[in-house]
């Protein structure tokens, strides 16, 4: 409180020039120090409607994704791109992912299952959980009653059985088919399609699906009408068609034999919720396996996708597979242009964004890494962390804390919304998506003792703990050096 004399001065000097506001001095401060006077806030969340992923490591907001009910809004395509090194929970993800969206009535799943264990592929324990018998791919048990597709299925139409002859025989060979090859092909294909059809009266035609040992015939002894037709020799047309022939020989007679040489397989059922092709007995490596994508993907695409207002998934591990081959990319790329319309979601999980931006289809590889509006990349190396975030155009903060993720964390970019992501999978879901039996010992015990779970569990929130610990002290850092300018209060 002022004295008498100084508040009778400052009533005195009021009256006279008015009321005097006093000057503060500046307060020198900085950003990271000033930040304080700011409410907490967070990056809005993708809506509360869809499935649950998990929760945002830095607000600790749920996590929901759903890309059906995401499109047309926040995303402008439903495909979704999964990167990361082997062990940091792209599997576990994948499967959680797959089991909450079957809780909607309206789904439905295709998975391409590469992987294998104990046998088996690694969605085998979803699968019997639910009670599907997985469709096994397997050129050893084919001869013997095993699974069959075929590519010149009735339920294919018949412009895309010869779409699909052509990126099987330029998968196989490694290059296109010239004109003179592709003719050939072309006029034996027609000529086993005349052939084939309900009987007639006339006793012409046959019920029995056309096969590839037909197309085989056919192109060894070409008819003479397809010749005459184009003013050739008959010679020539099956001079031109023996390299197509040897080709396919190697699906009827070689080591990819009676996978692919009959008619379909009975039984299959295409309308289950769940579809898993398991591809786990395929030598990975080999040239067989971008040839079964390209016939699968062929196969689905003309009996599986239909406009029944279904919402329907396409997963594909080591997608890679199907990314790097030129010709197999082109018939994917088709599907995915061709399937956003009708509901399909494409799921490609892949361990290294340089497998595909630097492989023989890099052009089209591009083109399908365009149409994922979703990417969700866990843990890798740095200088691969920086090669990803240069082609995917992540944030330089999104890339700099890629190496430092944990198992179970990961870096969501969904259309331009990145956030990071702590995937939660329950108790339900944890025996049917961990398939590490093989190379952990954990695993068995954690199976066969809830003294380890317990364990298991303490080590697992440890280990979240650190791991946002880690996340948060990197944010700050982050934040501390681009806002480093000091401000004046």
């Amino acid at each position: 409180m002022l004295d008498p004399l100084g508040a009778f001065t400052d009533a005195f000097t009021s009256f006279l020039f008015g009321k005097v506001e006093t000057t503060r001095l500046p307060v020198r401060t900085s950003t990271g120090q000033a930040q304080a006077v700011y409410l907490p806030t967070a990056a809005p969340g993708l809506g509360d409607s869809g499935v649950i992923i998990g929760r945002e490591v830095y607000s600790g907001k749920g996590y929901i994704y759903d890309p059906f009910q995401l499109y047309g809004q926040q995303l402008p395509a439903p495909h979704w791109l999964v990167l990361g090194e082997s062990g940091n929970g792209k599997s576990a993800l994948e499967k959680t992912y797959v089991l909450r969206q079957l809780r909607f009535r309206d789904r439905q799943v295709v998975v391409l299952d590469a992987q294998g264990e104990d046998g088996v592929g690694e969605w085998n324990l979803i699968a019997q959980e639910l009670g599907i018998t997985p469709i096994r791919l397997d050129p050893t048990a084919a001869l013997n009653g095993g699974i069959r597709l075929n590519p010149l299925d009735p339920s294919i139409t018949t412009t895309g059985q010869l779409a699909l002859l052509r990126t099987i025989i330029e998968v196989a060979m490694g290059h296109g088919l010239d004109e003179r090859s592709g003719f050939a092909l072309k006029v034996a294909h027609a000529a086993v399609i005349s052939g084939f059809g309900p009987t007639k009266g006339d006793g012409s035609g046959t019920d029995r699906q056309p096969v590839l040992t037909d197309i085989v015939e056919q192109l060894r002894h070409p008819e003479a009408e397809s010749a005459d037709a184009m003013n050739v020799d008959i010679d020539d047309v099956r001079a031109w068609g023996l390299d197509v022939a040897l080709v396919l020989d190697r699906l009827v007679d070689g080591d990819l034999r009676g996978m692919f040489d009959g008619p379909t397989t009975a039984g299959i059922d295409l309308d289950a919720p769940l579809i898993v092709f398991d591809l786990s007995h395929i030598d990975r490596n080999s040239i067989a396996m971008p040839i079964l994508m390209a016939i699968v993907g062929v196969w689905l695409e003309h009996t599986w996708i239909r406009p029944d207002r279904k919402k329907r998934i396409f997963l594909v591990e080591e997608a890679w597979h199907i990314i790097n081959s030129p010709f197999v990319a082109q018939l994917f790329q088709r599907l995915l242009k061709f399937g956003r319309r009708l509901g399909l979601s494409f799921v490609a999980v892949v361990h290294h964004l340089s497998d595909v931006v630097d492989g023989a289809a890099a052009r089209e590889a591009s083109a399908i890494l365009k149409m994922a509006s979703t990417r969700t990349i866990y843990a890798q190396k740095a200088d691969e962390a920086r090669a990803t975030g240069r082609v995917l155009g992540l944030p330089r903060w999104a890339v700099e804390i890629i190496p430092t993720l944990t198992p179970g964390i990961a870096v969501w970019d969904v259309n331009g919304n990145v956030q990071v992501v702590k995937h939660l999978i329950t108790e339900a879901e944890r025996p049917l998506v961990y398939t590490d039996r093989a190379m952990t010992e954990a695993s068995a015990m954690t199976a066969s003792s809830s003294v380890h779970t317990d364990e298991a569990l303490a080590i697992e929130r440890a280990a979240d703990a650190e791991a946002e610990e880690r996340a948060e002290a990197l944010a700050m850092a982050r934040q501390l050096r681009d806002e480093s300018s000091e401000t004046v209060a």
